[in-house]
């Protein structure tokens, strides 16, 4: 009799912990986004990151002109411009430091920026961690949503519990972080599009595993 007892406890603390795991996770929750977009509008002006590949074109001068790679110390080097600071700034403001270099030695230049592939600051980035398939930090492209980021990493792992993942969001005007629940499984196994929600530059999702 005091086996059966203690089994019925067990049985109800596995059940209470299985319901807990398949439950979704607790906290505010974003607006849902529409699988396709009725409007696309322009993302923030593009900062460049480390590993971003440029091309920086000197009008009437092309020999000033060069290709290049962001070192990872952010840093770049062209004709007559030796290591300028590149990461952190827009294309239009490393335009505008080049001509001020380049202003000491040709008169009046006119000079263009051009990201061909792009990496991204962290702060640009969406980064993707715990139980899905492949965790990975991929760059933020404007009217980006959590649907266009699953598929990115090739969705869910088999151990994932998606409906308790979350989104970590800095609050650029409050200066702190805040967490909104996610409903991944929802979205991606059953289909439901007010799961999906439109990302932000910087965001971070965690996907849990499952506790069984």
């Amino acid at each position: 009799m005091r086996m059966s007892v203690f089994a019925r406890m067990f049985l109800g603390l596995a059940m209470a912990s299985l319901s807990l795991a398949g439950c979704a996770s607790s906290g505010p929750r974003l607006p849902p986004a529409q699988f396709v977009a009725m409007q696309e509008g322009p993302g923030e002006e593009y900062v460049i990151g480390p590993l971003d590949e440029l091309t920086i074109h000197v009008w009437r001068n092309p020999e000033l002109g060069a290709k290049v790679q962001v070192r990872p110390d952010g840093r770049i080097t062209t004709p007559l411009v030796s290591d300028m600071p590149a990461v952190g700034k827009t294309p239009s403001m490393l335009a505008e430091d080049i001509r001020l270099q380049l202003s000491q030695y040709i008169t009046d230049p006119l000079v263009s920026v051009i990201v061909n592939q792009f990496a991204g600051t962290f702060s640009q980035q969406v980064r993707i961690v715990g139980a899905t398939e492949k965790p990975a930090s991929i760059p933020y492209r404007a009217n980006m949503t959590l649907l266009d980021a699953m598929i990115a990493v090739g969705g869910l792992s088999e151990f994932a519990s998606g409906n308790r993942a979350k989104l970590v969001r800095f609050d650029k005007e409050t200066g702190k972080q805040q967490e909104y629940a996610l409903r991944l499984s929802d979205l991606l196994k059953k289909g439901d599009s007010k799961a999906n929600v439109l990302l932000m530059p910087g965001d971070v999702i965690i996907i849990p595993e499952s506790m069984f």
